[in-house]
């Protein structure tokens, strides 16, 4: 197959499966109050269709990116969509709460072998130092779910029902398995795509089996149950730390997953192909960009959550107003994304991403400011500054994550960024839910965003100091300083010899 035309089979593919991710992450939220009133349930019964998608997902991340690398990016990401299309078609004629729940933690796994999927299937399609473009456009096109999403869903859910919003992602998915099944076999496959793979496992052998080796030998069973254990009961504390009434909870499910997480490190550090390779942690060309992208994904969230209150409970809109208010911070992340990737090129990656996360803070302080007398433009001007510095910061943050290991570890950091994505969700809503303590989210706006606004000053901080420019990846997976920037070398001459 012509390779340009098997690039644009795997970039629809990767865009179609994040569009149907993004698409669904606003499904339940919009149809949350009819179900519970069709199903006759309570708040809490349907709060666990929420928490089981994401601490399932969050668990399942890495493992799920490990896997597409050692069985192909293109095959786990098949399997991924049709099991997230099958489990929404459950859920859309589910008869109770108790199958919803099930249906939707079995969606979460299912997103968990899609997510990482549809970032390792571009780092081994196209070569290292041209990701940023397919990385913006797809940071772009769930840009324009997000902001699609509750429009579409808030309407199906007023004329049709709340079952008709799980039937919404149905096409986005056969045409994503399409696209993906579309794509010869193998080309998914770092260890099948190309001689140059070869040569890379080749050039890696003679390092041994660390942790920089082009294909490990196994799937570390035990780092991944570790590790989905410590994410799961991380997340599961921080959905629970608003829960006031509840207190130890969250402090035993922490406690647990420091425990587990030191276990890990015990264990990868021992293990001879480690889930999470040392090297892989440590390095500056993945490290950095995923704290950053952390704070920016709990501010970002934070700041929306009690945001999405003020407009409805304080100034009284309905959902199909309050998302036309919010449009502005979609609309920016669309046009950001692709920008970012053309001012990051020309100037490095930290003159792209520390005014993104300065956007970020700025947006966060203005939020704190509105009352109840704000107008349309300073309501929208908070959330194109939001979505600005977001859309700068995920495109290029990602690149430099997915750039920054070898093809063949492409899953493990494709699981890593959705990992520290989904874990930003969480702890910026917990965060901005104990700021506002007992008062309604929507009146407590100005604590929570002042919180999201001190938690984005700590990202910037960060972002000042990545690289100027980011290193490509080494056999270790870590950025070698003795190369020289990425730009004056191409990142992927480690596997292209």
């Amino acid at each position: 197959m012509n390779p340009r035309h098997r690039r644009g089979l795997v970039l629809a593919a990767s865009i179609t499966g994040a569009v149907l991710v993004a698409v669904d992450g606003t499904a339940l939220t919009v149809a949350r109050p009819a179900l519970q009133h069709d199903l006759h349930t309570s708040v809490a019964a349907v709060q666990w269709a929420g928490t089981g998608y994401l601490v399932t997902v969050a668990a399942l991340l890495v493992f799920a990116g490990r896997l597409g690398d050692r069985y192909g990016h293109r095959r786990v990401f098949a399997l991924g969509v049709t099991g997230f299309a099958a489990a929404s078609l459950g859920i859309a004629v589910a008869p109770g709460i108790g199958w919803v729940v099930a249906l939707r933690v079995l969606q979460g796994a299912a997103g968990a072998l899609l997510q990482p999927a549809t970032l390792g299937m571009l780092r081994t399609a196209w070569p290292a130092d041209r990701l940023a473009g397919p990385i913006a456009i797809r940071t772009a096109a769930i840009g324009l779910a997000a902001a699609a999403g509750p429009l579409v869903g808030g309407a199906l859910t007023a004329h049709l029902g709340w079952r008709s919003v799980f039937l919404l992602g149905l096409l986005p998915a056969a045409a994503a398995l399409l696209a993906a099944l579309a794509v010869p076999a193998g080309a998914g496959s770092p260890s099948t795509r190309s001689p140059a793979a070869g040569r890379g496992s080749r050039h890696d052998g003679q390092h041994g089996s660390g942790p920089g080796s082009e294909h490990g030998s196994g799937l570390d069973l035990p780092g991944a149950a570790l590790l989905a254990l410590a994410l799961a009961f991380l997340v599961e504390s921080l959905v629970t730390l608003p829960d006031i009434g509840r207190p130890a909870v969250p402090l035993l499910c922490l406690a647990a997953a420091g425990v587990l997480a030191l276990l890990l490190v015990r264990h990868e550090r021992r293990t001879p192909d480690p889930l999470l390779p040392p090297a892989l942690l440590r390095s500056t060309a993945v490290a950095p960009p995923l704290v950053v992208l952390l704070a920016a994904s709990a501010a970002l969230q934070g700041a929306l959550f009690p945001a999405t209150y003020y407009l409805q409970d304080v100034l009284g809109l309905d959902p199909l107003q309050s998302a036309l208010r919010a449009m502005p911070l979609a609309v920016a992340m669309i046009l950001a994304a692709p920008g970012s990737a053309r001012l990051a090129k020309r100037h490095g990656e930290r003159a792209v991403v520390l005014p993104g996360m300065a956007m970020i803070t700025a947006g966060a302080l203005l939020t704190a400011g509105l009352g109840t007398g704000s107008g349309t433009l300073a309501i929208g001007g908070c959330f194109a500054l939001l979505g600005t510095g977001f859309g700068a910061v995920m495109a290029t943050a990602t690149t430099m994550v997915v750039r920054g290991v070898p093809a063949a570890r492409a899953g493990v950091a494709g699981g890593l960024q959705q990992t520290v994505l989904n874990t930003g969700t969480a702890l910026g809503i917990a965060l901005a839910t104990t700021a506002a303590g007992r008062t309604d989210p929507g009146a407590a706006l100005a604590p929570s965003a002042l919180t999201m606004a001190a938690v984005a000053g700590a990202g910037t901080l960060l972002a000042a100091r990545l690289p100027g420019r980011a290193a490509g990846p080494t056999a270790g997976g870590a950025a070698d300083p003795a190369a020289g920037p990425a730009s004056g070398a191409r990142p992927e001459a480690t596997g292209r010899r």
